[in-house]
């Protein structure tokens, strides 16, 4: 199958899911939306366990693409950092699987897939992919922490902080947007928060 044909399973099992507990949605129904037949389906994903494994993965993936597109965007690394942590919280408020991803915290209305790798006979190199381990909350913090510390590493626009100094730095706002995550800050908002713990470490 063709990636864009996966993808479009993988749609409409995301549409189907924002409209009714994973558990009613059907897998001849995920297949009728995206045009193509069940055994196509299952020839893909192996199982409805296969298809939630492989959602999942997208939507771990999209987050982690929209946090390299933060960290890779203007301004300072305190700027960058917070655009980081701005993405953090708005993806865990507008995507659902992205926040219990984040959080561990996994409604009833969602597939939990178990987050350790499972035997996997696919032949379809992006399903042993799903059928992998899938990140933990704490793996979040592991991945987004090393990944600003190495391109902020490599701006060469820091004015001071060690590299212990920087990792600290950058898995606080990281931490920082996963609490923001758990409890919305109202008013003063993530960034603020952000900049705030951040402003003596991170400039100058």
């Amino acid at each position: 199958m063709v990636p864009a044909a996966r993808e479009s399973l993988l749609d409409a099992a995301c549409t189907a899911l924002a409209r009714r507990p994973w558990s009613a949605v059907r897998m001849v129904d995920v297949a009728a939306a995206a045009g193509v037949s069940r055994q196509t389906l299952y020839n893909e994903f192996g199982s409805k366990e296969g298809l939630a494994r492989a959602l999942v993965r997208r939507e771990a993936d999209g987050y982690l693409i929209g946090v390299e597109r933060a960290l890779s965007g203007p301004g300072d690394p305190c700027e960058r950092l917070t655009a980081t942590a701005e993405w953090t919280a708005s993806a865990a408020r507008d995507n659902a699987l992205v926040r219990a991803l984040l959080t561990g915290c996994w409604s009833e209305r969602l597939p939990s897939p178990t987050l350790t790798a499972v035997p996997s006979s696919s032949a379809v190199p992006a399903q042993r992919r799903a059928d992998g381990p899938l990140p933990a909350p704490g793996d979040f913090v592991a991945l987004v922490r090393d990944r600003a510390v190495a391109v902020l590493n490599g701006a060469g626009t820091l004015p001071s902080p060690g590299p212990a100094e920087l990792a600290r730095s950058c898995e606080l706002a990281v931490r920082l947007a996963l609490s923001c995550v758990a409890a919305p800050p109202g008013e003063v908002g993530v960034a603020d928060l952000v900049r705030s713990a951040l402003a003596r470490q991170l400039t100058s």
